[in-house]
């Protein structure tokens, strides 16, 4: 691997996926209420404080998801929701896992989905991609190796994350066809495209902006460091989508407890079985609340097999 490899987002991602032959990404969404009672109640007894207690149990159930999955998967995706509604502690629960995942060498996405300009973009980006200046030493902050942001501010939100990206070796994923049920209000509309003078989806015109976009970032591995999100729920739109990215990675959100299955996922995928890997969150860091053969306590070892499962469903299809 070349030095430029070695730094490069696209290629770092795609070695990992090699490397431990899984396209999946696991998403770090914890629920207060389906996390295992005895990982609470260990955190209550030693915590008086409500919202350190939620964060030190939040922080051990991913802990115990990371140990089980690290020589599984490539990548994993803390949903910086589930982490703010408990404050600073949540935020200090936030920031540690992604140090965790980086030590057990799983990389990560902080799926933040900010959008913004100016001095408000460059601030998001160096906080989670980039290095702040603290009384004169430039240092990391959360120091992800992605984030996924939204574009509807156009260039002038997404330049500043690509230009921090660039430095650190990092990533961006900006949403185009996104999951839900309800993106197809804004999303699949169908608008005029003065120089083309036909009509085009919203989320064809941003793919096109997105391939535009990355097109400057390229790695080695002929991707770019600019990625797309597109759901899994959408395989007709997806497979538009892969014709119009042919060189951005996708993170294909909405497989399992959404509904997206192995075959919705495929036209994520170029022909050769790369360009994307395919989060699932509930079905895997809760698989033990679904299983007759699992107990709370075996909520790691459920999540592992969820996660065998998964491989073996995708590699099925690629």
């Amino acid at each position: 691997m070349t030095a430029k490899a070695q730094f490069h987002f696209a290629d770092r991602l795609n070695a990992a996926i090699t490397k431990k032959k899984s396209v999946v990404c696991v998403g770090l969404d914890p629920r207060l209420e389906q996390i295992p009672g005895f990982i609470l109640k260990k955190a209550q007894s030693a915590h008086k404080n409500p919202m350190t207690a939620a964060a030190e149990a939040v922080l051990e159930f991913n802990k115990g998801i990371i140990d089980a999955v690290a020589d599984l998967v490539p990548v994993v995706k803390p949903q910086i929701a589930f982490y703010e509604q408990y404050g600073h502690e949540g935020m200090r629960a936030f920031e540690e896992t992604l140090h965790y995942a980086r030590e057990k060498g799983v990389m990560t996405i902080a799926d933040i989905k900010r959008g913004d300009i100016g001095s408000t973009a460059e601030a998001y980006a160096k906080a989670f991609l980039g290095k702040v200046n603290l009384f004169g030493k430039e240092v990391f902050s959360f120091n992800a190796d992605a984030v996924t942001i939204a574009p509807y501010l156009g260039w002038d939100g997404i330049k500043p994350f690509v230009a921090e990206a660039k430095k650190y070796g990092k990533g961006v994923f900006i949403l185009v066809k996104t999951s839900n049920v309800s993106s197809s209000d804004l999303q699949d509309l169908e608008v005029r495209d003065a120089q083309a003078k036909d009509f085009k989806a919203v989320y064809e015109i941003m793919g096109h902006f997105v391939d535009s976009w990355g097109a400057d970032e390229m790695g080695d591995s002929n991707y770019s460091l600019v990625g797309a999100v597109v759901g899994a729920t959408y395989p007709v739109q997806a497979k538009k989508l892969r014709q119009i990215m042919p060189q951005n990675i996708f993170l294909v959100p909405g497989y399992g407890a959404q509904g997206g299955t192995a075959e919705d996922v495929k036209p994520c995928f170029n022909e050769d079985g790369t360009g994307a890997v395919v989060n699932s969150s509930r079905g895997i860091i809760f698989a033990y609340k679904d299983s007759e053969q699992y107990h709370e306590k075996d909520y790691a070892d459920a999540a592992r097999d969820a996660v065998i499962k998964m491989n073996k469903e995708l590699a099925a299809v690629k």
